[in-house]
């Protein structure tokens, strides 16, 4: 599955390589309604082909509207959408009331350009998750390298103790890593629903089992099947550090493989479906026959999933899911 933003950094690659001009944008906040989370990229050229999304359309069109008639010519530029007007210019009323905030940036053709697109298109596919700082003066950026998890935009501490988004601060960093990826190590009724929850949370899932049969039972379109052991698959380097490994089949010889190899990669979750007396159980099986230490044993989440008192297997699901997403967005449990 190739996720929006590598689609947006791909076109803007193929575009600054033709020695075009770009305007990349970024969703830096939003309030109310938005079908866009901050982070969320959109890239255009001056006469109007362009490729991603900031919002359900109607920021779009006014942007492009106003890059045709020459706006946006600054190295960097923040502009706000919604009640209250922008930054820079007049306002446009969102029909759903909210508000958006949105870096835009111009990027000039030549080997800077492309060298900064090329690094992010390293990041996005895997090879490492980058921290990207943007200057809001003079519209300089630069990558340094990130552990992936947290929020996608991060503020700096504003120095007169106003909010970020009125004291406007010298620089935003801007989270850009892999594409979020869910390994179900064996297929089951709480794995189905959990890839079915994930597609709709913007992952790429991947079902790994040795059963061809069943993974034949799979209906979701868009989601990869895998006919091996989960553990040869994460092996073979199917994890990234934006990788989620989940166990929820109840059968040892399948889960507790899967944690073995699991504990090795640079996955962000490990999870494996139990009960606290199967999970303390697992726990020593973990210890004595894979040789996991206690740091080793501290990754995975026995029992996975938030405790909600679920039972049946989407209810399960909704739980493991959550969960994830708690991690991946640098939560504690406590937070919640």
């Amino acid at each position: 599955m190739q996720h929006l933003d590598l689609t947006v950094i791909r076109q803007a690659l193929a575009w600054a390589r033709q020695g075009e001009t770009l305007w990349l944008c970024t969703v830096l906040s939003t309030f109310g309604s938005s079908p866009r989370e901050p982070g969320a990229w959109l890239v255009a050229r001056r006469d109007g082909a362009h490729v991603g999304s900031l919002s359900g359309g109607c920021v779009e069109e006014d942007f492009l509207e106003r890059l045709a008639e020459g706006a946006f010519e600054s190295p960097v530029q923040r502009v706000r959408y919604g009640e209250g007007g922008e930054f820079d210019g007049p306002g446009v009323t969102l029909p759903c009331g909210g508000l958006l905030e949105v870096l835009v940036e111009r990027l000039s053709p030549g080997e800077e350009t492309l060298a900064h697109l090329s690094a992010l298109e390293a990041a996005l596919t895997g090879q490492r998750p980058a921290l990207r700082h943007v200057d809001l003066t003079g519209g300089a950026a630069y990558l340094e390298d990130d552990a992936g998890l947290g929020e996608r935009v991060i503020w700096p501490p504003a120095s007169n103790g106003e909010s970020p988004g009125r004291a406007r601060p010298g620089h935003v960093q801007l989270r850009v890593g892999p594409v979020a990826r869910l390994v179900l190590a064996g297929m089951s009724p709480v794995a189905e629903a959990c890839a079915e929850f994930a597609q709709r949370l913007g992952f790429e899932v991947i079902v790994c089992d040795p059963r061809s049969e069943a993974l034949d039972g799979l209906s979701l379109p868009g989601v990869e099947r895998v006919a091996t052991l989960p553990s040869t698959f994460i092996a073979d380097g199917g994890c990234h550090a934006a990788t989620a490994v989940v166990a929820l089949t109840h059968d040892p010889r399948l889960d507790d493989l899967t944690m073995i190899e699991a504990v090795t990669s640079e996955a962000f979750y490990i999870g494996v479906m139990g009960s606290h007396k199967t999970s303390a159980a697992r726990a020593e099986r973990l210890k004595r026959s894979g040789g996991l230490d206690e740091a080793a044993l501290a990754r995975i989440h026995m029992p996975i999933g938030l405790g909600l008192g679920s039972k049946t297997p989407a209810e399960i699901a909704l739980a493991v899911m959550a969960d994830i997403v708690r991690v991946r967005r640098g939560r504690a449990r406590d937070d919640l």
